[in-house]
């Protein structure tokens, strides 16, 4: 449901636009106007989680939702960024794009100024400290704090707005793209404190597992973009298409893509991750990227499924005789060609080469991700019980083609009342799935390091 004040900053649009206001730079004057144009100029910042530039284009979750709303109009989106979220609103103020889309919180002294669209995700704004220094835990003790705040963002309002206190709050404020820089400088302990948003928090708590979340000093607070009021019926149509999508399931996939990957926090296991990603990864990076290239996978997915394998150990070896980065068996190995499982490359080869064969073997009516997750549960426990988990879950009347599916029904494979009626009979149903879930959770974890 959008809250009630998003539908006020709707009726604020329509009665913005209604007045006419003078036409923005480049004559952009209606939304008609703006699909002959081509292009959906997006204001938005840097940050992790909302815009990243790279070698195939921009990446984030603010990118993928703008990029669905910009199909919709039949246009392009063409991102700027900016240093601030000042220089940021005063750009769109200024008529230098048609919507800002970064992460920006409702409050209403942003209202005051500015029309925002319908909320598309809630979030609550967190004091994360080090987990070294101090960390209050209430308001009273935020004086014993070093404190650092981005400049212009709903953070800084919501520490103007503390009550008066006896003993005086001081905080330095830092302009940047996101709260990510200021996270990064409490993990260094150039201060105690700073203040982000819950998501990116647990985020930032992936590449720096010393951060601790100390309190909520605020309740759900809605994320919206803000757009120009000068471009007529932008206003409606974005509130239609946002009703749109409320209704369907976009927002929830971006969700999980973006932020629903990460399982509970494991402090010793994050931790793990980051020592090894800096002390053992750099060594076979090259490799799994040549692996990743003679394949479906990308590299991150490889280094991913190798390290919820063997931690990355070469020298690793189980009860049940598989060894090696990719903890091959003695016959899948020599299926794939391999000599030595304990040699890093081969293993990485030959893991890699054993994953495709088993990527090419899933039916054909598995699609997408869906089909690298089938790929994934069936070199864990094997294909034949991949066939047996979507036998059942037709049974079930279950899709048989999707992997959240085959999720609910694997862990029946362990249970007589299911497995006796399938052809390869008994297996532990609950590892592939734990072992798909962590898989995605390190590739997650692997891309919020800075390598």
């Amino acid at each position: 449901m959008i809250p009630a004040r998003f539908l006020r900053a709707m009726a604020m649009a329509s009665i913005l636009t209604a007045c006419g206001p003078a036409a923005v730079p480049g004559g952009i004057a209606s939304v008609e106007a703006l699909q002959a144009r081509g292009s959906l100029i997006v204001l938005t910042l840097e940050g992790p989680t909302s815009y990243m530039a790279g070698e195939d284009g921009p990446s984030g979750y603010e990118v993928d939702l703008v990029r669905a709303f910009a199909g919709h109009l039949g246009v392009d989106a063409h991102f700027e960024t900016r240093p601030s979220i000042t220089a940021l609103t005063a750009a769109l103020a200024a008529g230098e794009g048609d919507i800002a889309a970064a992460g920006l919180t409702v409050t209403p002294s942003r209202e005051a100024h500015m029309v925002f669209g319908p909320a598309y995700k809630t979030v609550t704004e967190q004091l994360v400290c080090h987990a070294g220094g101090p960390v209050p835990t209430t308001v009273d003790d935020l004086g014993r704090a070093r404190i650092v705040v981005l400049s212009g963002s709903s953070y800084l309002e919501t520490l103007q707005a503390l009550p008066a206190r006896d003993d005086e709050l001081h905080w330095t404020e830092r302009r940047a793209g996101s709260a990510m820089p200021l996270l990064e400088a409490v993990d260094a302990g150039k201060f105690d404190c700073t203040i982000a948003d819950s998501h990116l928090a647990d985020f930032a708590r992936r590449r720096h597992p010393d951060l601790v979340v100390a309190m909520d000093l605020t309740g759900e607070q809605s994320l919206a973009w803000a757009y120009s009021g000068h471009i007529e019926g932008l206003g409606d149509t974005m509130a239609a298409w946002f009703r749109q999508i409320h209704d369907g399931d976009l927002l929830e996939r971006l969700d999980e893509t973006w932020f629903g990957q990460f399982g509970d926090f494991n402090y010793v296991d994050v931790s793990s991750f980051v020592d090894r990603v800096e002390t053992r990864l750099p060594r076979y990076e090259d490799w799994f990227e040549a692996a990743a290239e003679q394949t479906s996978f990308d590299w991150d997915l490889l280094a991913a499924q190798a390290y919820q394998e063997s931690h990355w150990n070469p020298d690793a070896v189980s009860d049940t005789g598989v060894r090696g980065l990719m903890m091959l068996t003695l016959s899948t190995a020599e299926r794939v060609g391999i000599e030595d499982r304990t040699d890093p490359r081969q293993s990485i080869e030959g893991g890699a080469a054993y994953l495709e064969d088993l990527y090419q073997r899933v039916p054909d009516s598995v699609t997408g991700e869906d089909r690298v997750w089938f790929a994934l549960a069936a070199y864990n426990i094997g294909m034949g019980h991949m066939y047996d988990a979507r036998a059942l879950a037709e049974r079930q009347g279950l899709d048989k083609d999707s992997w959240e599916d085959l999720a609910i029904v694997l862990p029946l494979l362990s249970d007589p009342a299911h497995y006796r009626g399938l052809r390869y009979g008994y297996a532990r149903g609950q590892e592939p799935v734990r072992y798909v879930q962590k898989v995605r959770e390190y590739r997650a974890l692997l891309n919020a390091q800075p390598l």
